[in-house]
């Protein structure tokens, strides 16, 4: 009949009686019929995958809920699963074309129990030829022995699920066997229910009740829709298996244990396995939004962490919308497009921040009245080798520009994107070897998985909630997780160690009550694109060797560091967003290293990043912003290499060191920070400075056996070429601008090298020396625009003054109370005197070039002592030069100092060309003081009480 000459209803309606042979013969007539066919999705096929007593719902265990994309294409995967396990034609490879002649036996039903044929199962098998189909009728069917089974047979339950239990234990011979609709439940003798050390067996809809299944290579098997109750699995050399939608329960050991490296020798299942596993694959690559078990697992969206907290970037006068914030994005379950991640992150009131924009503290030193007469003394400094830099910060046009391709280099990756550029994870993900664990669920007991001695498993698309742990891999061992949901264990979700490795990605890995990744010895796992929240202690750790790289994933709201390295730990970590944290958003102690580049580490409690006790990172380009304590923190000891970040808008410092500590801190951009730019202090660390319950508990004691040593050839590494060794703690090519204290504050017992820093309008002076016993050394900076002197130097410090620009800053140029030299310098333009020197000081001056437009050009006050010698002082407006002290002139030497007047507005004489302006670079002008996203600022939505802090970090401790 024509399709045309009924409804399409009326069709549907008539279609949905038919049988599944019908159905597939109707398919074939036409392509209207076969259409017809296909959109009885909802109706008829609904019906039919519903209705098979073999199979469970297609989401079931893990949302029973949701319905699938497609019903037919659901029962077209159980139907041929459930056949895979007739497909054995080993009988006919000698000569494939024999099966067109071969005549196919018919199948007998042969029934055991009250009623049936046979009284047990025994006897069945004893008269069964192969794939005959044994039917257990409703009751309980016991086994005395253990049985052998010696021929390919079907075993299946007759009625509901649960009607039918079998006690037994079950030994396989057979090439294949399949076993469906029981309830296994173990014998007198033994736990052990199956196993089979050669052959394929299917499991169909089972419940497995405190026993064991074992199955030894090359035996392999497929278990779908089964329930394990206080029992396991155990794998050993599994070339392929595969694990679909079973639900293990009240485990009191590992549910599913993988032992061995996956044998050579394949089954003939093998290659049915493979096309089934790769077709499953296929339909969970998009997988259905409204369906996504963690998105709704514990609403852990906003419940866990209550409102998301963003914040507003602000450069001068214009706002841009990135991310600090990041989390937002991420606490909404869901991976959006651009212009979704960016409308999520606006921020909130701009009066509660500190209005620290770009100009605020260049225009207002001048008031309009001096502006005229000022300029006519001005001398003109815009040309030393650092002006490129200080062009930089001074430009908010520059700044939002920079801000922007920094919001676009920064951008997470998708998991799609991070295998195209990376072949290594492309070809993990898609590998299909050892144990294959799709869409199950593991609760309420021990262990998930146990995977050791070389072991190989792939688990995708499963739920581990309110076990001990989730999966553990180690010795060599190699699992590959993607899309599960992982949470409430009561240590670490995931553990690897002893050299185990493999790919951890796309997870949903939170509410642990240790680390939700846990890597030591010497594991080398591909961490990428996870979502890693809401724990009870840090989201990574790192210990013992451990290396691995960790990628693009999003890493908050835990209550530790979000990642915590230590013991020689070593991993990569780039392109992650870690943000929300209750401690460190990095954490690097105890000798660990780890190369971190390019993180957006944001509104974490305390420091953006911890370094501390031997601690040897290598921090590069990231952004670490918005924090509510410090930037980034160098405790006692700590060392590194700190390069190219951008350390903008936090509470506390931008960066915190003590001087006990060893860092290179060179190239970042560190601005709009509510206290210190940089901040050097000496007081030492002290036991008691960790929080109750915090600090030494830590479990990572079998740890420190293998970290002792630092010459272990395991652990040995070489470090980029780029990094040279130092002696002297060093900050140098950094540009400290617009922060809310002193640029750079030294109060240090170590000493201190400052080198070609752009220190330029902060709110305080531009570097504070309160105290010094060992020599800090200031040379070859820009020192401008700052809020209060360009340098002030306490009494009893050590300090070397050299090669310096210091301009236009609204106090004194340098003023020193302590012991030193300043030298070639030029300090122009300041607005009271050029140089002070107050009380005992004891400096030499020389060779200085010095010019004030209202006041002395030097001073000498008090006690004040030294030699002043071949300096050149222009003259200001007050026509003062220097003021020398009566008191004591034996002991202060002034001679050869020159003394120049303008003359006219423009007098050469009065220009600074030979030399020209400093300060002086060698080797020309350096690079630019940002990292390579460009400049990274934003403001943040509260502020901290308090004021600058003088004894140690905010919170500087880590936990």
């Amino acid at each position: 009949m024509e399709v045309s000459g009924l409804p399409v209803e009326l069709w549907q309606l008539i279609l949905s009686y038919l049988r599944l042979p019908d159905l597939g013969r109707c398919s074939l007539v036409c392509r209207a019929w076969y259409e017809l066919v296909l959109s009885l999705d909802k109706t008829r096929w609904r019906q039919l995958c519903l209705g098979c007593l073999e199979h469970r719902h297609p989401n079931w265990p893990n949302q029973p809920g949701v319905e699938p994309r497609s019903w037919r294409e659901a029962f077209k995967q159980h139907y041929l699963a459930s056949k895979t396990w007739t497909k054995n034609t080993q009988d006919l490879e000698s000569s494939n074309c024999l099966s067109l002649f071969r005549r196919r036996k018919g199948r007998r039903r042969l029934c055991i129990g009250a009623g049936g044929e046979f009284g047990s199962l025994r006897a069945a098998l004893a008269a069964a030829s192969p794939y005959d189909r044994l039917v257990l009728l409703p009751g309980v069917h016991e086994e005395q022995g253990e049985v052998l089974l010696k021929v390919p047979v079907e075993v299946v339950g007759q009625g509901k699920l649960g009607d039918v239990a079998l006690l037994a234990s079950i030994d396989q011979h057979c090439p294949t066997a399949r076993l469906c609709n029981m309830v296994f439940m173990p014998s007198r003798f033994t736990s052990v229910l199956y196993k089979t050390t050669s052959g394929y067996v299917q499991f169909d809809n089972c419940n497995f009740e405190s026993g064991q299944l074992q199955i030894h290579a090359p035996g392999t098997c497929q278990v779908k829709f089964c329930t394990f109750s206080q029992s396991s699995i155990h794998l050993r050399s599994m070339a392929l298996c595969v694990l679909e939608n079973c639900e293990f329960t009240g485990s009191e050991n590992a549910s599913v244990t993988v032992e061995g490296c996956p044998s050579s020798d394949r089954n003939w299942a093998c290659k049915h396995l493979a096309v089934l596993a790769k077709s499953c694959a296929a339909s969970m690559q998009e997988p259905d939004p409204a369906g996504c078990p963690m998105a709704k697992q514990d609403g852990w969206g906003e419940s866990l962490l209550g409102p998301v907290r963003t914040c507003e970037i602000v450069v001068g006068e214009e706002r841009s919308s990135f991310l600090s914030a990041v989390g937002a994005q991420a606490l909404l379950g869901s991976a959006q497009e651009d212009t979704e991640f960016t409308e999520s992150l606006r921020a909130a009131k701009e009066e509660e921040y500190p209005a620290l924009d770009s100009n605020s503290s260049d225009s207002d030193l001048h008031s309009d009245g001096e502006e005229d007469a000022q300029a006519a003394y001005k001398l003109p400094y815009q040309a030393h080798s650092l002006s490129h830099t200080l062009a930089d910060v001074t430009h908010s046009r520059l700044q939002s520009n920079r801000l922007h391709a920094l919001q676009r280099d920064l951008k997470l990756k998708s998991l799609q994107q991070e295998l195209q550029q990376d072949k290594e994870a492309q070809s993990l993900a898609n590998s299909l070897q050892g144990c294959i664990i799709r869409e199950c669920l593991f609760r309420d007991g021990k262990g998930g998985i146990f995977i050791y001695s070389r072991g190989q498993a792939k688990l995708e698309g499963s739920i581990f909630r309110d076990l001990t742990y989730a999966v553990r891999c180690i010795q060599n061992s190699k699992v590959i997780m993607l899309r599960n949901d992982i949470h409430h264990c009561k240590a670490s979700g995931i553990f690897l160690r002893l050299s185990a490795g493999g790919l951890i990605a796309d997870n949903n890995i939170h509410s642990n009550c240790e680390a939700g990744v846990d890597i030591r010895k010497g594991a080398n796992p591909l961490v990428l694109c996870n979502k890693i929240h809401s724990g009870l202690r840090s989201g990574i750790v790192v210990v013992g060797n451990g290396k691995g790289i960790i990628r693009s994933n999003q890493i908050y709201g835990n209550k530790e560091a979000g990642i915590y390295i230590l013991y020689n730990g070593n991993p990569a970590v780039s392109g992650n967003h870690i943000f929300q944290g209750l401690a460190a958003g990095i954490a690097v102690n105890e000798n660990g290293r780890g190369q971190i580049t390019g993180n957006v580490i944001c509104e974490n409690q305390w420091g953006g990043a911890d370094i501390r006790h031997g601690g040897d990172p290598v921090l590069r380009n990231n952004l670490i912003s918005c924090g509510y304590s410090d930037g980034v923190v160098v405790g006692e000891r700590g060392k590194g290499l700190i390069e190219g970040n951008t350390i903008y808008g936090n509470k506390g410092c931008g960066v915190w060191m003590m001087s006990s500590s060893l860092p290179h801190l060179i190239n970042n951009h560190i601005s709009h920070n509510s206290i210190y730019g940089v901040a050097v202090f000496c007081r030492k660390d002290d036991a008691g400075d960790y929080p109750p319950g915090q600090g030494g508990s830590e479990n990572f004691q079998e740890e420190r056996e293998g970290a002792g040593g630092e010459n272990d050839p395991d652990t040995e590494e070489e470090y980029p070429a780029a990094r040279r060794p130092i002696s002297v703690a060093l900050v140098e090519l950094n540009s400290i601008n617009h922060n809310g204290a002193a640029g750079l504050h030294v109060k240090s017992s170590e000493a201190l090298n400052i080198i070609a820093n752009v220190i330029h309008a902060n709110r305080d002076g531009g570097v504070v020396v309160l105290q010094s016993s060992q020599l800090t050394r200031i040379a070859n900076n820009s020192i401008s625009c700052n809020s209060q002197g360009g340098v002030l130097v306490e009494a009893e410090c050590q300090v070397e003054v050299r090669g310096n620009g210091v301009y236009d800053n609204s106090s004194h140029g340098i003023v020193s109370k302590g012991e030193g030299v300043i030298t070639e310098n030029d300090i122009i333009g300041n607005h009271k005197c050029g140089l002070q020197l107050h009380q005992a000081a004891d400096m030499k001056v020389t060779k200085n070039r010095i010019q004030s437009f209202r006041d002395y050009g030097i001073a000498l006050f008090d006690e004040a002592k030294g030699l002043v010698q071949e300096n050149l002082i222009f003259q200001g407006r007050s026509k003062k030069s220097i003021l020398r002290p009566v008191s004591n002139a034996e002991d202060c030497i002034i001679q050869n100092n020159v003394l120049l007047t303008f003359k006219k507005r423009f007098d050469t004489e009065c220009m600074l060309i030979n030399p020209p302006a400093r300060p002086h670079i060698e080797g020309g002008a350096p690079g630019s003081c940002t990292a390579a996203g460009g400049q990274r600022v934003s403001s943040i939505t509260t502020r901290v009480n308090g004021g600058c802090h003088n004894h140690g970090s905010i919170f500087c401790t880590i936990l």
